[in-house]
């Protein structure tokens, strides 16, 4: 009986398929850009970082020069915003905001539909329609639309804000939504309408599902346009419908300014936004490089 033969690879050569199947390890190189791109995107956060510092300041330590970096925080600040009925104008602020998206969702995503994979007749004048209502400045609209929601009676009143909201949001939403639309193969929906999908089934199953991404960005791009306009809530509201930008202003006092219980408002005005973008950054990201590469 013989013995099976053992044989030592340890020191024969390194072939070149496996060489090809060892993972190859990352080069970590210095990229003076890289370092750039984190400055500024420091730069660019420090506002924000040193508005929420100062919230939790007394006014003493807000007002100090130079600015005071070590200090006892305090909660002081937001128990006087809460203590100035904040709660109202974030609700508003809430139902104008997200009432106004959902409309804008439900009324441009057919229209950029229709101006992208199913072409209706003169799509650039169409285009150029929506656009156009962009180009009036709002001051100079402020006056008949005082007018116009006095006589319906919606003078300080939400739904006010969230018709203006809406119509302010339109156009822009059916131009990014149908830029989204027009990265999806028309293709796909020939092959849907062959297997005996209905049209809208085609969209539902088919074509929503890959644009979604788009939507999320666009739906964003609407919130932060919506939760941060001013104009129209300053002269359109008075009590009842107050927005948070309206409620901001009551923090600066002829006096003097206030800057720990303004950042503290500030900062409880800018949540929302950044809960919505944090939640939707993975959508927010695909959408906003959605056909960037094939």
């Amino acid at each position: 009986m013989t013995t099976p033969r053992v044989v030592d690879t340890t020191d024969q050569p390194t072939t070149t398929s496996d060489r090809a199947a060892r993972p190859k390890k990352k080069s970590r190189k210095f990229s003076p850009w890289g370092v750039v791109a984190w400055l500024v995107g420091l730069g660019f956060f420090f506002p924000v970082f040193w508005m929420v510092l100062t919230a939790f300041k007394q006014e003493s330590d807000a007002a100090t020069n130079p600015p005071k970096l070590f200090f006892a925080p305090t909660l002081d600040q937001f128990q006087a915003v809460f203590d100035q009925a904040i709660g109202p104008a974030m609700l508003n602020s809430i139902f104008a905001t997200g009432l106004s998206t959902l409309f804008v969702l439900l009324l441009g995503t057919p229209a950029a539909f229709a101006l992208s994979l199913r072409p209706v007749r003169k799509t650039q004048d169409a285009l150029f329609f929506f656009m156009s209502t962009k180009m009036l400045p709002v001051v100079a609209v402020i006056l008949p639309l005082y007018v116009i929601v006095s006589n319906i009676g919606l003078l300080d009143n939400i739904w006010a804000l969230v018709i203006l909201y809406t119509a302010m949001n339109l156009p822009i939403a059916v131009w990014m939504m149908r830029s989204f639309f027009l990265e999806v193969p028309g293709e796909l929906l020939e092959a849907a309408s062959l297997d005996g999908a209905s049209l809208w089934r085609s969209v539902r199953e088919v074509i929503l599902p890959l644009v979604s991404p788009g939507i999320a960005a666009t739906a964003l791009i609407c919130v932060i346009f919506a939760w941060n306009e001013f104009f129209f809530a300053v002269n359109l509201t008075a009590v009842n419908a107050q927005t948070m930008p309206v409620y901001l202003v009551g923090f600066i006092a002829g006096e003097g300014q206030y800057w720990a219980v303004l950042s503290a408002a500030a900062t409880m005005a800018a949540l929302p936004v950044i809960l919505c973008g944090w939640f939707a950054q993975n959508k927010l990201v695909r959408g906003l490089s959605f056909g960037a590469i094939k």
